[in-house]
């Protein structure tokens, strides 16, 4: 059997303010394609679908077409689908009676029975070949918030030790109902221990101080491959081929301006994981940053003029990240860089601002006691302020504004 590994769509996410709709479209059309020409037994999309909880109408609508879609060119297609983070389970559910019917199981609850234990029957999915035989089971198992998971007199009950568990229980649960020459995934949507993290992935995790990380021995050593999602980089994890994140298929950050981001393909012949390659997904959209270096303003500039006019296609325009070098306030920035740019065959996301370093500098802002707060004059204050923000003196004309604003405010009551 062939599976195909995707997650983190984020359908529906901004890039910048900027709507990324044509890029997913691209991404949902490049995925059917594949899935026909590689002729994929089973699709795991390991969480995160879409990037709000509550996705536009446009968005839903985007994702069930890539799922009929997907479907029509291969009327065997099997789809295991969990939810993450930051979709809402519940409403990714809603619609599972119907395509079930289809072959499409989506896992996004946590359903406990009347006793408060856990439904470990609906994190099984029997995946089948083509005469109906149960050749894989697959441990779908969506995001888990604090409490999803069981907690034994034994267990001190952190977070960590709660989806060890239950992936632990859920194992031997899943291996009772194995016959002979069947074999085990599973899919998880999680932080591992030491992952990789994007600079994007950097400024969303860690939201519960480290405790959410999940090792790699929480994965019993009889499952052939398990598909995570979550983090945005692909990569293995414990240095293990079979334990992977597939990352997201479009660049979340201008970090990732060089890195190509992909689904993972495999298959399972006679029990055991083969043929394991990554498709690179094409890019929809560049990202683009100038210049290369953090630069004067009027050299930036410059460079801005250089750029091509744009033609009727702007959804292709290129993300831009400007990179600017200044040694002060420079309120007029971004008009100036959208002065430049206009007509210009990219879209501006970022201004990307720096300043000389500050090294050694006698008048960087230091702690002051406060018995020593009333002995600091008000120019002292932004002296120290603008240095550490600037690296440079005060320029005699902001300093000649500043001490007429002070001058008015000491005598405005006089």
């Amino acid at each position: 059997m062939k599976i195909l590994h995707t997650s983190d769509w984020h359908i529906g996410q901004l890039f910048y303010e900027y709507d990324r709709t044509y890029e997913h479209q691209q991404f949902l059309s490049w995925l059917v394609k594949t899935i026909k020409n590689e002729k994929t037994d089973v699709l795991l999309i390991s969480g995160d679908v879409f990037d709000l909880s509550n996705p536009a109408a446009a968005s839903i609508k985007l994702f069930y077409t890539f799922l009929n879609q997907a479907v029509k060119v291969n009327p065997d297609l099997q789809v295991v689908i969990i939810a993450g983070n930051h979709d809402s389970a519940s409403r990714l559910e809603s619609p599972k009676p119907l395509l079930e019917s289809s072959n499409i199981h989506i896992v996004g609850l946590l359903d406990r029975n009347e006793s408060g234990e856990i439904d470990y029957e609906k994190f099984i999915i029997p995946l089948k070949d083509t005469n109906g035989s149960t050749k894989i089971w697959c441990l779908a198992v969506p995001f888990l918030r604090m409490g999803d998971y069981p907690i034994t007199n034994g267990s001190r009950g952190s977070y960590a030790e709660g989806v060890v568990l239950l992936y632990e229980t859920l194992y031997h649960y899943a291996k009772e109902k194995m016959d002979a020459g069947q074999k085990m995934i599973a899919m998880g949507h999680l932080h591992a221990l030491d992952a990789t993290l994007s600079d994007h992935d950097k400024t969303e995790r860690l939201i519960m101080g480290g405790v959410e990380y999940i090792p790699a021995s929480a994965f019993h050593d009889d499952l052939k491959y398990v598909a995570l999602g979550h983090i945005h980089k692909a990569q293995r994890i414990g240095g293990k081929e079979h334990i992977r994140y597939s990352g997201s298929p479009l660049p979340m950050s201008f970090s990732e301006q060089n890195y190509q981001h992909q689904v993972v393909v495999f298959e399972l012949e006679n029990g055991e994981m083969s043929n394991l390659r990554t498709l690179v997904i094409p890019l929809a959209v560049p990202l683009l940053r100038l210049p290369l270096k953090h630069q004067a303003l009027k050299d930036v500039i410059f460079e801005l003029d250089s750029l091509p006019q744009m033609n009727e296609k702007t959804e292709i325009a290129p993300y831009l990240e400007v990179r600017v070098l200044l040694n002060g306030p420079e309120p007029a920035l971004r008009h100036k860089v959208e002065k430049a740019i206009e007509g210009k065959a990219v879209r501006l996301a970022k201004i990307d601002v720096r300043y000389p370093e500050n090294k050694d500098n006698e008048h960087a802002l230091n702690f002051v006691a406060p018995d020593h707060l009333n002995e600091l004059k008000a120019i002292d204050v932004f002296s120290r302020v603008y240095q550490k923000q600037y690296n440079a003196a005060i320029p005699d004309e902001l300093l000649k504004l500043f001490n007429e604003v002070e001058n008015e405010v000491t005598h405005a009551g006089e």
